[in-house]
């Protein structure tokens, strides 16, 4: 499904299934709140409304269930109707797996989504991940005709009126981010290496009228950055350090979002092996997430300072590459002896966020990496794994996680218990754990924390995405939509405040706690 225009429309208009395919998608019960009289236009002559009526009552999702209505051309799809607590209610990955499996194929294609507005948003970033951009399969360069998948969305339940233009205008942004992000992942390093991620940013920054800055190569070593250039100085391309800043007037507060931009991750002189190392090219996913995220942000209206930081590096093999044993001092002034050159993106965000302290004043400090393996242990391939400082955005980004269907899980937060497991003798720490069986997830954005300090009185939001970045062999542009939910109520765009979980009432089923002063202000 790669190379596939994906337009949202209010109404997608009436059209004979065969010259335009069409997939029905929602849950059943939503499904049988669509009148005949709504979907008879894009089914006649095709399908009757005995036929309609009989579809739906063979449906029985278990977990998910599909009939066709006429021949390959039109497909009506159920998603789950029960979820769990942990799971988000728009059932977003189901709506990924239908598509890719159900929609009929053709050159331009419908799909009638059906669900409650505040569904609508995960439900369109699930839509996306279904056609990603990447492909150099000979067949697709060959093609000439442009595949278009054409969206409408019937609202049903509350506040179930039509889509306002500044809703699709939303859900087109936001979609074009998740597939930002998810093309960057998936370009292998032969292209997407430092060099052409700093390409991405530029061309993000000229559409947005930022100019970035950039340190790169050795000026990194001379202004402090130990942790960004150790881990890329024996790279072919050099190592970067890059931020996009928006700086609109009224704003009330500083905001920077840290994405690992690991182009390749070998290992390093510990090197991975022949079966963990393919796959490594999805370890800049936490800065391919920020950028998507940061576009979309901007587009629709941020308020408040936005800083989106890049640390940009390819874990490489050379004569130049750091040791086991080497000693580093990082931009934070603290020293770090390595005794795991495989643990290099704690590294470089350390570097991240303290620059994000130090230099750009931030109340809120979110990193997002593909940082460690046993996250996908802790919780499991579909929950990113979140560590904080914060009991309140712990639980806001659980929260925006099931809102958005970039789904979230806290790890345990415990520095006093578990920043010993870097002791060092020679240095303030050692980069990675002495006992791989302590919660090294938790470990690991501990050490990113150290470099802004246990007491600093910010918040601090580690997330740690390694496994929902992907699917398969694909990237999922995971992260984008769990940003923009998250930090919605910063944004101008209705949208985007309905699905934020700052700035709400309390409900105390879904986990939310009283905010107290300084991060309650946040959004």
């Amino acid at each position: 499904m790669a190379n596939v225009g994906l337009q949202f429309q209010a109404s997608a208009g009436d059209a004979d299934p065969q010259s335009r395919p069409l997939l029905l998608l929602g849950q059943l019960h939503h499904l049988h709140r669509v009148p005949w009289s709504h979907v008879r236009g894009k089914l006649q002559p095709r399908v009757t409304e005995e036929l309609w009526q009989a579809a739906l009552s063979t449906l029985n999702p278990n977990p998910t269930d599909s009939c066709p209505l006429y021949l390959n051309y039109a497909t009506v799809a159920a998603l789950p109707s029960r979820l769990s607590r942990h799971n988000s209610p728009s059932a977003a990955h189901f709506v990924t797996r239908l598509v890719r499996t159900c929609l009929p194929p053709g050159t331009h294609r419908c799909i009638l989504m059906v669900c409650e507005r505040s569904d609508a948003f995960a439900s369109a970033c699930a839509l996306a991940r279904a056609f990603p951009l990447f492909t150099h399969r000979s067949g697709a360069s060959r093609r000439s005709e442009k595949k278009t998948v054409t969206v409408e969305f019937f609202l049903v339940g509350q506040d179930n009126g039509p889509v306002e233009v500044s809703t699709l205008q939303c859900l087109t942004n936001a979609t074009e981010g998740v597939r930002l992000a998810a093309r960057i992942v998936d370009t292998p390093c032969n292209e997407m290496n430092t060099d052409t991620f700093l390409e991405e940013i530029k061309k993000v920054g000229k559409d947005l009228g930022i100019t970035p800055t950039i340190i790169r190569d050795e000026e990194l070593k001379t202004r402090g950055f130990g942790g960004i250039y150790g881990v890329g100085k024996a790279a072919l391309h050099p190592p970067a350090l890059a931020v996009l800043s928006h700086t609109p007037e009224g704003a009330t507060q500083t905001i920077a979002w840290v994405g690992k931009g690991i182009v390749y991750d070998t290992g390093g002189l510990s090197i991975k092996g022949k079966t963990t190392m393919p796959g490594m090219k999805r370890d800049c996913g936490g800065a391919a997430a920020v950028l998507g995220a940061f576009r979309a942000a901007i587009k629709q209206g941020f308020k408040d300072n936005l800083h989106a930081v890049f640390c940009l590096a390819e874990n490489s093999v050379g004569p130049n590459a750091t040791r086991p044993d080497d000693i580093h001092l990082l931009y934070s002034g603290k020293t770090v002896e390595i005794n795991n050159t495989d643990a290099e993106g704690r590294l470089v965000l350390a570097d991240g966020v303290s620059y994000a302290c130090k230099d750009l004043g931030a109340d809120i400090i979110l990193d997002m990496a593909t940082l460690t393996g046993a996250q996908g242990i802790a919780t499991g391939k579909y929950h990113a794994a979140v560590l904080t400082n914060s009991a309140e955005w712990e639980a806001a980004c659980v929260k925006a996680g099931r809102r958005c269907g970039d789904l979230v899980h806290p790890l345990v937060y415990c520095p006093e218990l578990h920043f010993s497991e870097f002791t060092s003798a020679v240095a303030d720490m050692k980069n990675s754990v002495a006992d791989r069986d302590n919660s090294p997830s938790s470990c690991a954005g501990l050490f990113i924390a150290s470099h802004i300090g246990f007491d600093w009185p910010g918040v601090w939001v580690h997330l740690d995405i390694a496994a929902p970045v992907h699917a398969g062999e694909r990237a999922t542009g995971f992260g984008v939509a769990l940003l923009l939910a998250l930090f919605g109520r910063a944004s101008e765009d209705p949208l985007l405040n309905l699905v934020s979980p700052l700035g709400c009432e309390v409900d105390a089923q879904e986990g939310d706690v009283e905010r107290d002063s300084k991060r309650r202000r946040l959004v």
